[in-house]
């Protein structure tokens, strides 16, 4: 793994240009009770909604996430569906935008219903034609202004009628001239459209589809395949993710049609949860390593355990370098947490916790110091086990316990604490929260708004308007239950004990 060993400093580079379709997902949990007396389907009663980017936004935000620079241009309409993606966007390290506001049309959002892990239904709300020439040239002038700050140009066609193939011909033109690697994610059976770009990633359908239905099942019906697409359509490379099967590279050699040696990567062993999502990983990854100045097998590497990673996960969801590094082990990871459900990151904990829910799982909450574990802890958790199916216990990381406690106390530290509670069977998974300095929020409310259990449990004698993180939990369609304590157990009676 030697070769990978700069990854985050080249990648950290890249410099990246998106061109494409983008739009919101929506998607919509809830649970089903009842058939409807109108007709027979179900009723949905809605628990909680989430937005995430999608189409070209899942690219960005995977470029994000891997540590690149982008930018990303595309239209949105004059509505709140596009307002909530430029506050998306607002989100992602280093990502900055270009929008064509239009008024003819709305912004491409894809409603999905789902009760459990199943989908009920989806909603899109979208127009497809291809947006005016005028437009077309507003962009592209744009473009040529700034190409000069990119080394990597990513065409994201979802076919919502961003990439007309007069503007997709232009644009690959521009980039030719400036030496710049054009890498599309296509769209429909004509890659023509592409031609003169350095690589297209089809899935096995897709080159399928562009290859007048040529067979692609084994490692050589995906390289006679790959390379008749790329004599026809005048692409340079092929990247082929094949699910189960992996990734496969098919390079020309020269213009006169001979091939470089085929590179076929087995996919990782991993749980496939949710493909939505994957191919836009897999194009991120490959073209943040292109834009590192790895060649193709490499990045196609880097991409089969990006795309492996992705399909671990629920919905369009995005994956990490640190992850990357970690499958790759090139990077200090401290593995133990990982096991024992300990999360520093509250964004890895939340994408757990959107997985257990879209099982139809009941995720539980409770917080608390836990500094010496004692009978009164060991009970309060068994018995909010019994209120839930996962729980998810939020800790006082040590700073927030000097807050509360005292500059004697934590008597052990986090990573002690954390490890102890973790070993619990009652426990499923540990996150840090708290203030860092004295006057800061040093409630788990800044957890809780990223994580949305189903129900939050607190030990005491609290009334539910007197916590602000149950005012959280309620806003979102969430449950609050306040708990007994089990008296006269505490850490300060044990230390006084130990003391005395």
């Amino acid at each position: 793994m030697n070769d990978f060993n700069d990854l985050a400093k080249k990648i950290a580079k890249a410099n990246i240009l998106l061109v494409g379709d983008i739009m919101l997902d929506k998607f919509i949990y809830g649970a089903v009770s009842r058939i409807s007396p109108e007709g027979p389907i179900p009723i949905l009663t809605a628990s909680r909604e989430v937005n995430m980017l999608g189409g070209t936004g899942n690219v960005l935000a995977n470029l994000g996430a891997l540590g690149a620079k982008s930018h990303v241009i595309s239209v949105i309409g004059d509505d709140l569906d596009g307002q909530a993606i430029l506050r998306k966007i607002e989100e992602i390290q280093g990502a900055s935008h270009n929008f064509v506001v239009a008024n003819d049309r709305p912004t491409s959002v894809k409603t999905r219903y789902l009760a459990k892990n199943q989908q009920l239904l989806r909603v899109d709300n979208e127009k497809t034609d291809e947006i005016d020439e005028k437009t077309q040239e507003n962009i592209l002038d744009h473009i040529k202004r700034t190409i000069n700050d990119y080394n990597a140009i990513i065409l994201s066609d979802y076919g919502k009628g961003v990439l007309s193939p007069d503007f997709i011909k232009s644009l690959i033109e521009l980039a030719n001239k400036h030496q710049i690697p054009v890498i599309v994610d296509p769209k429909g059976t004509d890659f023509s459209i592409y031609a003169g770009a350095k690589l297209v990633t089809p899935n096995k359908k897709e080159l399928s589809e562009a290859t007048n239905n040529m067979p692609v099942e084994t490692n050589a019906e995906v390289v006679n395949a790959a390379q008749a697409l790329i004599k026809q359509s005048n692409i340079a490379h092929v990247i082929a993710t094949r699910s189960e099967d992996g990734i496969s590279v098919i390079q020309s050699a020269d213009k006169k049609g001979t091939f470089k040696e085929p590179i076929h990567i087995p996919t990782q062993a991993l749980e496939v949860f949710d493909v939505s999502g994957a191919g836009d990983t897999v194009v991120a990854m490959i073209a943040a390593s292109v834009a590192g100045g790895y060649d193709l097998g490499h990045a196609a590497e880097l991409a089969n355990i990006a795309g492996g990673l992705a399909v671990a996960k629920v919905g369009t969801a995005i994956v990490r370098l640190e992850e990357v590094m970690a499958g790759l082990n090139i990077v200090p990871v401290n593995k133990k947490s990982f096991i024992a459900g300990i999360y520093e990151d509250v964004d890895l904990a939340s994408e757990q916790v959107r997985k257990w829910q879209a099982q139809g799982l009941k995720v539980g909450f409770t917080n608390g110091c836990f500094d010496i574990l004692h009978y009164g802890h060991v009970n309060y958790l068994n018995e909010a086990k019994t209120k839930c199916d996962r729980l998810v216990m939020g800790l006082n990381h040590d700073n927030s316990v000097r807050i509360l406690k005292g500059p004697t106390r934590p008597v052990n530290d986090q990573q002690a604490r954390a490890n102890v509670i973790g070993a619990l069977g009652s426990v499923d998974m540990v996150v840090y929260f708290g203030a860092d300095k004295q006057g800061e929020d040093n409630t788990p409310s800044p957890v809780l708004g990223q994580l949305k259990p189903d129900i939050l449990m607190k030990g005491g004698d609290y009334t539910i308007d007197q916590l602000p993180e149950a005012k959280v939990v309620l806003s979102y369609g969430g449950e609050v239950e306040i708990m007994t304590l089990y008296e006269g157990y505490s850490t300060t009676n044990i230390i006084q004990k130990a003391r005395a």
